[in-house]
């Protein structure tokens, strides 16, 4: 089995994200401390000046107070929150209050009055890696917006040069047109997610407040990322975030992939991939749902597509064949139901070879009670939500929310964020479904090198797949083997690691048909090729990978070339090279060295 790895820092993955939103203050803009001044400066003369009643609280206002009371908020919540804390109790007042009027309206307002005058004298400063992280989400095609409490939201940015940074704005401003909340509530965060055209499940928030982090949770965002600069990454854990960094360096991108409507058809490009595979040397590993089965809404409904048993029989008699999903063991050896291959259920958490041995990741097993308590404590607070679907599997437990309402769907989320925070889960998300898993580095593609390690001899995999959580196994196979993802339009048209496609289960069990014909030497194709191309003696785990390339030469200069659909590794380089030659003939060595001969 191959060792966890440790991951630094969070990732922003653009296969699973379509759009980060960011808090201004204090995330994009280095104001949390001109606020605080500004806070500090018109409570404290508010509080110097008021002779303190029964059980009021006059000492001077803290760092721990804007922290607790007034950080991420709207100013007049904030100012009611603050004078709550300390017993006082002040008439609301009206938006053209001043401080002097003694009112909360007018103490917001002078605290506004206050921080302008300062940024006025000071300029406004920014974190540059929080500005060099937007624009490297802006290049990998993931949407940006910037949400804020300040009503100033507008002449902060302008005043950092940050104006054209962000597609979308959401602030003090927007939210008193439309009347919205302020944090925790997610109101604006939630508007600013449906202004860039996205899901929240499918959206990154990214704060440094704890009503913000709280806020992101109860929103039920994908992922809530807390920025502490002041090192107490607890104070934001506890409110809910996922991850806590430092600063927004320690924040990664992924990117570099291909929409699903940009990848080739696997079924036309059949020539290229039949003549990749050598016959013994082939794996087929895939997914279920979603993949050799239709999705269906009920999950215990669904079966395989016609005629796709006797497929993997057939292949299993040929080469290693492993079904992996996200269903229990049990439950999806009963359903595919083909003898002679490898099963591997809970995304690999457990696994069963063709002559029925058993294998268990010793995480799994250590998480087992806690999943036992989270199903239980899901059922009982998810209820009353209609359309909820819980699924408890060993190693993990699934709640699907493709029959709930829109509207619902971030409470679900929610929920399951917080259940797993308490019990020390993991969450993962796929296909209208939330995950909770045993908090430790495994996936889909680390399950592939498990079995493929089991298997014990040299194989070029072959994945296929639909979901986010099959992109796992797309990307262990990048260099050494063939991923090919099912097309759906559940997540839109989204981004996808898989390099070729198929448009339907049913096309990926043509797909499989003619793998099997081609194994089996039933095939036009096996039978029909002009050329064949074989290595005598290569010993892959010896040897460096082989590379196919044309080399033309006029004398003076040789070019070498390898097909476009060939793959860059830590072992195989098949970059074009041009080099002088004597004559005009050239050959490649099996390392990839070029070298020249004269005739």
């Amino acid at each position: 089995m191959h060792p966890d790895k440790p991951v630094a820092g969070p990732v922003i993955d653009a296969r699973r994200y379509d759009a980060v939103i960011f808090d201004m203050d204090g995330v994009v803009t280095d104001t949390a401390s001109i606020h605080a001044a500004a806070w500090t400066q018109v409570f404290d003369d508010f509080l110097a000046a008021r002779t303190p009643g029964p059980g009021e609280n006059c000492d001077p206002f803290t760092a721990s107070d804007y922290q607790d009371y007034v950080d991420g908020k709207p100013r007049y919540d904030g100012v009611a929150d603050f004078l709550a804390s300390r017993a006082i109790s002040l008439p609301r007042g009206e938006p053209s209050d001043t401080a002097a009027d003694g009112t909360i309206c007018g103490l917001g307002n002078g605290k506004d009055e206050v921080f302008l005058a300062r940024i006025a004298e000071s300029g406004v400063p920014v974190f540059a890696t929080t500005v060099a992280l937007v624009r490297r989400l802006r290049a990998a095609g993931v949407r940006a917006a910037v949400f804020s409490a300040s009503r100033n939201a507008a002449q902060v940015l302008d005043a950092a040069g940050l104006g054209d940074l962000f597609a979308v704005r959401v602030d003090g401003v927007v939210a008193e047109e439309l009347e919205l909340p302020g944090k925790p509530d997610p109101a604006t965060m939630v508007l600013a997610t449906q202004r860039l055209g996205a899901e929240p499940e499918r959206t990154v928030v990214v704060e440094d407040a704890e009503a913000g982090v709280s806020a992101g949770r109860r929103g039920g965002f994908g992922l809530v990322i807390g920025i502490e600069r002041g090192g107490d990454p607890d104070r934001l854990l506890c409110t809910g975030a996922d991850v806590v960094v430092a600063d927004a360096e320690e924040i990664r991108v992924r990117s570099g992939f291909r929409r699903l409507s940009e990848i080739a058809d696997a079924l036309a490009c059949w020539p290229s991939i039949a003549d990749a595979v050598e016959d013994e040397h082939v794996a087929v590993l895939l997914d279920f749902d979603g993949t050799i089965s239709e999705i269906v809404p009920d999950p215990d409904a669904a079966i395989p597509i016609e005629g796709v048993r006797a497929t993997l029989a057939t292949l299993a008699a040929r080469c290693p064949v492993a079904v992996i999903s996200g269903r229990g063991l049990d439950d999806l050896r009963r359903r595919v139901g083909v003898e002679g291959i490898w099963y591997a259920g809970s995304h690999g958490f457990e696994l069963m070879a063709p002559d029925g041995t058993e294998h268990v990741h010793e995480g799994g097993l250590k998480a087992e009670r806690a999943l036992v308590r989270a199903a239980a404590e899901l059922a009982e607070r998810l209820s009353r939500i209609p359309g909820v679907l819980i699924e408890p599997k060993r190693f993990a437990v699934a709640v699907h929310h493709r029959k709930v309402a829109a509207d619902a769907v971030s409470t679900v989320v929610a929920t399951v964020h917080d259940i797993a925070r308490g019990q020390g889960l993991r969450v993962t998300a796929g296909r209208k479904v939330t995950e909770l898993r045993p908090d430790v580095d495994w996936d889909k593609g680390r399950a592939l090198h498990w079995v493929l390690d089991l298997v014990n001899r040299p194989v070029m995999p072959m994945y296929l797949g639909d979901d986010l959580t099959d992109e796992d196994a797309f990307d262990a196979i990048q260099v050494t083997g063939v991923p090919l993802v099912v097309r759906h339009g559940d997540t839109g048209d989204r981004r996808t690691a898989a390099r070729f496609a198929l448009d339907s289960p049913a096309r990926a069990g043509e797909f499989l048909q003619r793998m099997a014909e081609l194994l089996t030497g039933e095939s036009d194709w096996a039978v029909g090729r002009s050329w064949l191309l074989t290595y005598d003696g290569y010993d892959p785990a010896a040897e460096r990978l082989r590379e196919a390339l044309c080399a033309v030469g006029n004398g003076y200069l040789v070019t070498r070339a390898a097909a476009p659909e060939t793959r860059a590794g830590a072992h195989h380089y098949p970059e074009p090279m041009s080099r002088e030659s004597t004559t005009g003939s050239a050959t490649t060595s099996a390392d990839g060295t070029s070298r020249t001969r004269a005739w």
